[in-house]
């Protein structure tokens, strides 16, 4: 679909194994040219020991000044899932180049308004994405119909994006990442892009930007992310998590730091993987909000004892990261959850938390003050 070769893409499950630690083995699998030469890509793969049965996937994408990570992998294979993490800088797992490298994960490759497409770095990374999955597809030990996709900050784009490119992924979970980077995104970026003439935006936006593909996307997507991300503000990730046709959980959290170790902790992410791919206990799920004056309620349903629910709101306007958040507890009642706001509030969501602390939450909603 789009603007890659999934036809080939779907059928390269071919790596080259480099060495093997207990269940976790280095490798490495050729990847898109780069500059006209073959680039190769390294990555970490590990299996469950002796699964009982087939294991479901996990397709793991590092963010900015990320790389392959190990312990990540770690952390899914203790999950009982088969799991790969790719790094998408060209480098090797100490973090230097590799001679037959493909683009570095810098602006200058992101946001390139002279190179070719095959030369750009969201092309490469998507490729090395898909591949990833197809090897994971292909593994005896692994169950190809249950693979899930997760990735933080620029690998939350890229998830993004290959929801909406691979529809072979069973679930997709974008940390921080959305798409609408032109209209709302970090203060560096939106220089680059206003340094860009019409259609070089133009062009861009059509190639890079993940709301071009996300209406394509039919797995369940869980967007994570935090009331005051710098990257990916909320209102650009309320546009986003609105195009998907598929169903959309949301876990926005009270000034959720942003970082790898950050974005790979949240409980949800794995209850969310194991809901979709192994039948586990579903997230809470939570509706719109209802407003009639200062008074909100809103219906949810969960499948695990609600403990709590939440009331965020902020009374600021402006830039979105600066605005400041405040929490308040609200007690559930009979799948309910009602609160009155506070004056001059300008936005608000809410949320619910299960026992075990499974945290979903609502569309934010904007007050339109006269």
């Amino acid at each position: 679909m789009g603007n890659w070769d999934t036809s080939k893409l779907f059928l390269d499950n071919k790596y080259r194994p480099i060495g093997k630690e207990g269940n976790i083995q280095s490798i490495s699998f050729q990847n898109e040219p780069y500059l006209g030469k073959p680039t190769e890509v390294f990555a970490w793969l590990g299996i469950p020991e002796s699964p009982a049965k087939k294991a479901p996937g996990m397709v793991l994408i590092h963010g900015g000044g990320g790389k392959a990570y190990r312990q990540w992998v770690e952390m899914w294979v203790k999950r009982g899932y088969a799991a790969i993490a790719m790094d998408l800088s060209g480098r090797d797992a100490e973090g230097n180049r590799l001679t037959n490298g493909g683009p570095e994960q810098d602006h200058a490759a992101k946001f390139s308004t002279e190179a070719k497409w095959e030369d750009i770095w969201t092309y490469h990374a998507i490729a090395a994405v898909i591949r990833a999955n197809s090897i994971l597809r292909s593994l005896p030990e692994v169950d190809p119909e249950r693979i899930g996709a997760t990735g933080i900050s620029w690998g939350g784009y890229l998830a993004c994006i290959a929801a909406g490119v691979d529809r072979r992924f069973a679930c997709a979970i974008p940390v921080y990442g959305c798409g609408f980077l032109q209209d709302n995104s970090a203060e560096v970026w939106m220089k680059i892009f206003a340094s860009m003439t019409p259609r070089q935006k133009k062009d861009w936006h059509k190639k890079c930007d993940p709301s071009v593909y996300l209406p394509s996307a039919k797995m369940p997507m869980l967007f994570v992310s935090g009331t005051n991300d710098f990257a990916y503000p909320l209102d650009s990730l309320k546009k986003t998590y609105l195009l998907p046709r598929s169903p959309v959980t949301l876990c926005v959290r009270h000034e959720m730091p942003h970082g790898h170790d950050a974005g790979w902790s949240p409980v949800e992410i794995g209850l969310f993987a194991d809901q979709h791919l192994r039948s586990g206990t579903p997230l809470p799920v939570i509706g719109r909000p209802e407003r009639k004056g200062k008074k909100v309620s809103i219906k949810f349903s969960s499948a695990s004892p609600a403990v709590t629910g939440h009331l965020l709101y902020t009374l600021d306007r402006g830039s979105w990261p600066a605005r400041k958040w405040h929490v308040r507890a609200i007690s559930p009642s009979k799948g309910c959850l009602h609160a009155e706001l506070p004056e001059n509030v300008s936005v608000y969501f809410l949320a619910v938390e299960d026992e075990r602390k499974a945290y979903s939450s609502s569309p934010h909603e904007e007050i339109c003050i006269p």
